[in-house]
């Protein structure tokens, strides 16, 4: 392991401690005086899965730096997502064959559009910024192996990664929020995830303030944040909301009017008696800002019969919502199978909240969209 690596993983063994200690009043953070060494449950995974998504962090933002402009927008030219989903890809799933080279991985690009004197100029593209966030260069065929060792098919046995590279393109591209996403599945059950958000405030009372977050779950071990590439390796618990009645909660939107039906919500929202104003913003940033209670709800509504969705997109927040103390269900009340494959084949919509509401919110669902799907 690197350097890096290991200082992760002994921090948060130190960390495992946390049900037994106190918090510090004042800060939330836990001492150092409590490191212990003992082994603890897919504490490498979870090391290496926060050194590839803060590489991957690393990687979008430069992308963002180099190649967005004012034009690109205007134009509403994807090529620097694009790019950014390739370059992104290509890191996580590196750094994963490093340390874990049998693991399969469901990633959500391949390389296709890269190959052959059609794909050279993005290509070139690619296999650059790739290189601005790796320690050893990588050449073009190594880039374009790594994308593609995030084919593998998924499945209810054995263990698998599954990879958003950018979630919430728009919101990449309009400089707002996105999220880089990686999950650990063993068994078809989602047992550890972590979510870079690189624009997120780390402090949403101050919007303005220190931004990008890093949001890390195992299994029956909590949920934490801790600051977005940065030396500091010091994490704090989160924690869903303790709202009890519906009628004070709030809820976590998309920005983008085709992920959700925004007049399905209202009606929802009018039967749980909710009137305070919507956090919105793109990506599973909503799974983070539920977790922590910056919000207390968080829909995924069906806009249509035949949408299925992909495991990427939801495997990171389920575990980290459900490991802050919320939980997690399709519209129906139905757990979240990521079993099935590529795609939540069993489940239609995401539901998250926190456990106080989550009944009341699943009613109010169904009631709203009884015979549509």
């Amino acid at each position: 392991m690197s350097g890096k690596l290991r200082r992760l993983v002994c921090n948060r063994t130190g960390l495992r401690l946390l049900a037994k200690v106190p918090l510090t009043h004042s800060t939330g953070l836990i001492s150092a005086r409590f490191y212990s060494a003992r082994v603890v449950y897919l504490e490498k995974e979870r090391a290496v899965a926060i050194e590839a998504v803060e590489s991957a962090s690393r990687v979008c933002e430069a992308v963002f730096k180099r190649l967005v402009t004012d034009e690109t927008l205007t134009k509403k030219d994807k090529s620097p997502v694009t790019v950014a989903d390739f370059s992104a890809q290509a890191v996580v799933n590196n750094i994963l064959e490093k340390y874990f080279p049998n693991d399969p991985i469901v990633g959500e690009e391949d390389s296709k559009d890269l190959l052959g004197e059609e794909g050279r100029v993005l290509r070139e593209k690619v296999v650059e910024l790739t290189n601005t966030a790796v320690n050893t260069p990588m050449s073009t065929e190594e880039v374009l192996k790594a994308i593609d060792r995030g084919q593998y098919a998924g499945g209810s046995t054995g263990r698998h990664w599954t990879l958003d590279p950018i979630d919430g393109t728009k919101g990449f591209l309009r400089g707002e929020q996105f999220a880089v996403c990686l999950a650990l599945i063993i068994d078809g059950k989602v047992r550890l995830g972590v979510v870079g958000c690189p624009n997120l405030p780390y402090d949403m009372s101050q919007p303005e303030g220190e931004k990008g977050v890093l949001a890390v779950a195992v299994e029956k071990q909590g949920a934490f944040q801790r600051k977005l590439n940065v030396k500091d390796f010091i994490e704090t618990p989160i924690f869903v909301s303790i709202v009890e009645d519906s009628c004070n909660a709030s809820f976590c939107e998309s920005v983008e009017a085709g992920h959700a039906n925004h007049g399905d919500s209202a009606k929802i929202a009018e039967l749980l008696g909710i009137t305070k104003q919507s956090v919105r913003m793109d990506s599973q940033c909503k799974y983070v800002a539920v977790a922590r209670g910056d919000a207390d709800i968080y829909l995924r509504l069906p806009v249509d019969s035949k949408y299925v969705e992909k495991i990427w997109d939801h495997a990171a927040g389920n575990i980290i919502i459900q490991e802050a103390g919320g939980q997690v269900s399709d519209v129906n009340g139905e757990p979240l199978d990521f079993s099935q494959g590529r795609t939540l084949s069993a489940n239609k919509g995401v539901i998250a909240a926190n456990a106080n509401i989550f009944g009341t919110v699943v009613e109010a669902v169904k009631a709203t969209l009884s015979n549509k799907f």
